[in-house]
């Protein structure tokens, strides 16, 4: 084959075949989602974010420039899986081939690690991990619930472990499906259902173990509200020892597997009997105490109860009856003796005193006394007798009335005054004459 003529040669510089190497890049592809792990990741001062993705038979250059990645709601970091939407696009300055990112998003369980911890640290900050919230487990429940799929593995270990450790514990299963869309609903509706009717006294809430996808169900919020206001004390029991729910930290206690679960809320039916029969061994010892003491009790009861028996007692009382008769007999004589002796002086002191002799002593000086003061009364009366006599002599000698008994008479006027002078009254006055016997009214008729 010839080579053709150099002037009809058309030939590319490097940057005229970059760019349209870019421009049929650009043109043939449309935006595409593209799923790899991060390596590389740079953040230079700009920022703009360059990165590579790969996955493990390829990789490819990726810039997502600054208006575009501050939209991101998690901070790339090398090994982590992400879905991009990108333009595919060539660098022409070094003739790379690369992605122009428009958009990132986590993928798989980095998604959904990014939304356990989001979910787990808003129910820190409301409290929903508090301690203080926290059932202590019952020592032995009547009843335990468990809330598990009822054909999955993790019920049949729960079920082994407490037909083991205690089988007379009964069981009540609430079935609910573990992993799925609508899981979470259905554990948290069996979780509250559970708490309303109160058949049990702790739950179990337990599935195997899986991957992050495979054990959501128990990290949704529906589920750790559920266990939080439930009222009855709750073991989750999800996955392996390395999973970690976000109701293992709402639970009242968290088992590593739902086979240690059922350990922890079931006693251990060997240490239940060794303890029952330690105390069967210390209740017969003190029973044996107990008897010895109650012998020992009832032959000290006998002794004493012979010692005060009614008889015996009733000899006693009698002996001292008859001590008392006695002494009571010379009481008495002695009291009567001290009476007596006190009547005689008694007597004699009220003879001494006796108000008869002093009485005839009065009444004797009462009849002196009488006949004295009617002695000295005559005497006293006939002597007031004669000065009468004299003072009646020596009045008639001066009263006016002598005169009266000579005929003569005393002239009054109407007011009571002596008429001395004819002129003190006039013709027709009344004036009234004393006589020696009577008086008389007159009237005048004539005055001279």
């Amino acid at each position: 084959m010839s080579n053709p003529n150099p002037e009809d040669r058309d030939v590319y510089s490097v940057g005229r075949l970059n760019a349209e190497a870019r421009a049929l890049l650009e043109g043939a592809f449309p935006l595409v989602w593209v799923q790899g792990e991060l390596s590389n990741v740079s953040r230079p001062s700009s920022g703009h974010l360059y990165f590579t993705l790969k996955d493990s038979s390829a990789q490819i250059r990726c810039a997502m420039f600054r208006g575009n990645n501050r939209f991101l709601k998690f901070r790339p970091e090398d090994g982590a899986q992400v879905v991009i939407r990108a333009n595919l696009s060539l660098y022409e300055a070094r003739g790379d081939y690369q992605l122009i990112v428009q958009s990132m998003e986590e993928a798989g369980d980095g998604a959904l690690q990014r939304a356990f911890d989001i979910l787990k640290q808003k129910l820190a900050v409301e409290g929903l991990f508090d301690p203080a919230h926290k059932i202590e487990l019952p020592s032995l429940p009547k009843r335990i619930g468990v809330i598990t799929s009822p054909t999955g593995a993790a019920i049949r270990d729960i079920l082994s472990v407490l037909q083991r450790r205690f089988p007379a514990i009964p069981v009540l299963i609430y079935p609910v499906p573990v992993q799925g869309t609508g899981a979470g609903k259905e554990i948290a509706d069996a979780i509250r259902r559970a708490d309303k009717r109160r058949d049990c006294d702790v739950l179990i809430v337990a599935r195997g173990g899986g991957s992050l996808e495979d054990l959501w169900a128990f990290n949704e919020e529906v589920v750790a509200r559920a266990i939080f206001d439930c009222e009855i004390p709750i073991v989750s029991g999800v996955g392996h020892e390395v999973d970690f729910t976000i109701a293992d930290f709402v639970a009242d206690q968290r088992a590593p597997t739902p086979s240690v679960a059922a350990e922890m809320v079931s006693p251990d039916q060997n240490e239940w009997l060794n303890q029952l029969r330690a105390l069967d061994a210390e209740l017969y010892k003190r029973l044996q105490r107990k008897q010895r003491h109650l012998d020992e009790r009832l032959i000290w009861l006998s002794k004493r109860l012979q010692q005060q028996h009614p008889g015996q007692r009733l000899r006693q009382r009698a002996q001292r009856l008859d001590e008392l008769e006695q002494r009571l007999r010379l009481a008495l004589r002695a009291g009567q003796r001290h009476r007596r002796a006190q009547l005689a002086t008694l007597t004699a002191r009220l003879q001494r005193h006796h108000p008869a002799p002093r009485l005839q002593h009065l009444r004797d000086l009462e009849a002196a006394l009488t006949r004295r003061l009617r002695t000295a009364t005559r005497t006293h009366l006939q002597h007031l007798r004669q000065k009468l006599t004299g003072a009646m002599r020596a009045l008639d000698t001066v009263s006016p009335l002598a005169t009266l008994d000579r005929g003569y008479a005393i002239v009054t006027t109407a007011d009571g005054q002596v008429l001395h002078d004819a002129q003190q009254v006039q013709p027709g006055d009344q004036v009234t004459a004393r006589l020696a016997q009577g008086r008389l009214r007159c009237t005048v008729d004539e005055a001279e």
